[in-house]
């Protein structure tokens, strides 16, 4: 009797079991009935592809939209890598029609959210999703104000930079930065690429036009932007090598592009620094001749190779001349590799060579 008491005391009404399954039926009948009516409003008015041509071309022109720092940016990676951004991605998407962008949180917990970002073609019935980790810690030079943190490290200045949970407005920043990144990645995959082409010239086009018009305009734009990102007018002329003022216009679009690339979180001035200093490297050591060393390990794992294709009859002369064409070979190396005319050494001998090798490879 206790135990049927127990059990009856403990189970839900049937009423509202009942209440939560209607709502639930009621919940997946409205999301079927809406992606039906897309579907099928998508096959009653498919798109013109000329037509979105058109009206993408015309978006472009306008010098308020391809000035945008959104639309078109350039990453300091090698020689620079240049793209079309969200603002782009989002007028495309537009002018296509038909497009389907959906955004839905699928886990959270204390320290991270995971949203799943997906857009479709609904005349191609195509989707492209992807999941978007927002870590919901933020990086600050102090710790709260009661002196508490997640974690400490150095930064690249040696000062003390700590992890603490972000504030609301610090996750909304850091979710829209985010989602917006991954939209306009597999937004990009939904867009025809010759029209990204199309539109990356015009875009180019329309701010060197805006650059040769008025540069002096532009290189005081330029300016104040870079400046309300924490980048002063010496800094730029550190990263030009002269100064701004002596900037042609393809230079100043160089500069706007780098400039949307920071602004949207794709690059910060640390990094265009230290991409330029690469460059300048490489470029120096090929103007000069010089050739990089051939590191212990590198050599330590290639040696039993150039040994054995000297066993088989191959030239140390012929080897020697390929090594120094590719490396700058040691004092050391050099008689490594000489030593393998030599007839096959003793145990001793070979003993003696083999713990040569492991001490450079130490």
């Amino acid at each position: 009797m206790s135990n049927e008491l127990a059990t009856t005391s403990f189970s839900p009404p049937a009423t509202q079991q009942y209440g939560i399954e209607s709502a639930s039926s009621a919940v997946a009948a409205q999301s079927k009935a809406m992606v039906e009516s897309r579907y099928v409003m998508a096959m009653r008015n498919p798109r013109n592809w000329d037509q979105v041509r058109l009206d993408l071309v015309k978006e472009c022109r306008r010098p308020s939209f391809a000035d945008n720092k959104s639309a078109y940016y350039v990453k300091p990676i090698g020689q620079g890598v240049e793209g079309l951004g969200i603002r782009f991605v989002e007028v495309a998407l537009r002018c296509m029609k038909n497009v389907l962008v959906e955004t839905t949180m699928i886990f959270e917990d204390e320290m991270k959210e995971v949203h799943r970002v997906s857009v479709t073609d609904l005349e191609a019935n195509i989707t492209y999703p992807l999941d978007v980790r927002v870590s919901k810690t933020v990086e600050r030079s102090k710790p709260n104000g009661d002196g508490t943190y997640l974690s400490v490290r150095k930064n690249s200045y040696g000062k003390d930079t700590y992890t603490l949970l972000g504030t609301d407005d610090d996750l909304l920043n850091k979710r829209g930065a985010l989602i917006s990144k991954a939209i306009r990645t597999i937004g990009l995959r939904i867009i025809p690429g010759d029209l990204c082409d199309e539109a990356e010239a015009i875009i180019k086009r329309v701010r060197l036009d805006k650059a040769a018009q008025d540069p002096d305009a532009e290189r005081r734009a330029l300016i104040d932007a870079f400046y309300g990102i924490g980048v002063s007018a010496t800094d730029l002329a550190g990263y030009l090598d002269h100064d701004i003022a002596k900037c042609s216009p393809v230079q100043l679009v160089q500069l706007r592009g780098i400039y949307g690339a920071i602004k949207d979180g794709e690059a910060t001035w640390q990094t265009v620094m230290s991409n330029k200093a690469d460059q300048a490297g490489d470029t120096s050591a090929a103007t000069k001749g010089v050739l990089a060393p051939c590191s212990a390990e590198r050599f330590k794992k290639n040696l039993p190779a150039w040994e054995k294709q000297v066993h088989d009859g191959g030239k140390v002369s012929d080897l020697l001349a390929m090594l120094q064409s590719r490396y700058a070979l040691s004092v050391d190396q050099l008689a490594a590799i000489n030593a393998l005319a030599k007839p096959a050494a003793p145990d001793a001998d070979q003993a003696g060579i083999d713990e040569f090798v492991n001490e450079m490879g130490e």
